[in-house]
């Protein structure tokens, strides 16, 4: 009806012309119009059965791969150590691996990486509260329950007393330079936090091809910063930053 509009036509009309081009066609029962002008279209009953045995003989069912196919990078689910997953990282984890599933079955090279949140300022907070109170015992029988708790005392003793604040950053400072209690605390909370968010992807059947945290990038951030440096990006508040109309980014 849109169709005869636009074309200054009767409605049922034009319909009757569809009608009449789609008589003799092998796979259709004869269209029927309805109303001011709906068209109706029926498969023939043995085109239907035809065509779902074929899909049922094929073990791809019909699906077939494209013909160039491309290499794709899908970053998902990307939980943060130490902490719970919460019902964000659950949509986005079945989203990135139906995203997964989709492009392979199509013939692309996919290539899936959790980007684990496993470095910051939170680790300042979730160190310096484990030295303070943590528990061996507690840690081991509920790892995200005990590391949670000592985070969000620490964090809430932060907003109100600037010194705890600033020892949560100096814990996080020698996380990053490498002193080995903080790094050693550190790797437990993580490789505890991969062992309770595992469960969860195992229950839901989603495989990644790499697990790198941000921490994984921090030996390379000073070779990032003084390439940007060579290409004049500029400071922001002491920070060498990227703008979207940097020369960085052309």
């Amino acid at each position: 009806m849109v169709s005869a509009k636009a074309l200054q036509q009767n409605p049922r009309q034009l319909a009757q012309q569809i009608v009449d081009a789609f008589q003799q066609d092998p796979e259709l029962l004869p269209p029927q119009i309805a109303g001011p002008g709906f068209v109706n279209f029926s498969f023939r009953p043995e085109v239907i059965v035809s065509t779902l045995e074929d899909l049922r003989r094929d073990p791809r069912l019909g699906l077939r791969p494209v013909a160039e196919p491309l290499k794709v990078l899908l970053d998902f689910s990307s939980p943060n150590v130490a902490k719970q997953m919460h019902v964000g990282h659950i949509r986005s984890s079945i989203l990135g691996e139906s995203l997964a599933r989709v492009l392979k079955s199509l013939g692309h090279q996919v290539i899936t990486d959790n980007h684990l949140g496993d470095w910051g300022t939170q680790f300042g907070m979730v160190i310096l509260g484990y030295k303070r109170a943590g528990q061996a015992e507690e840690l081991a029988r509920d790892p995200f329950a005990h590391l949670e708790s000592l985070y969000k005392s620490v964090q809430e003793e932060s907003k109100t007393n600037e010194a705890t604040l600033q020892e949560a950053r100096h814990e996080l400072l020698k996380l990053q330079q490498g002193d080995p209690e903080n790094r050693a605390l550190w790797q437990r909370f993580i490789d505890l936090s991969k062992v309770e968010i595992q469960t969860i992807y195992d229950r839901l059947g989603i495989h990644f091809d790499h697990t790198l945290g941000e921490s994984f990038y921090n030996d390379m951030l000073a070779g990032v910063v003084s390439e940007l440096m060579q290409k004049e990006s500029p400071e922001s508040e002491g920070a060498v930053a990227v703008f979207s109309d940097s020369a960085a980014c052309r």
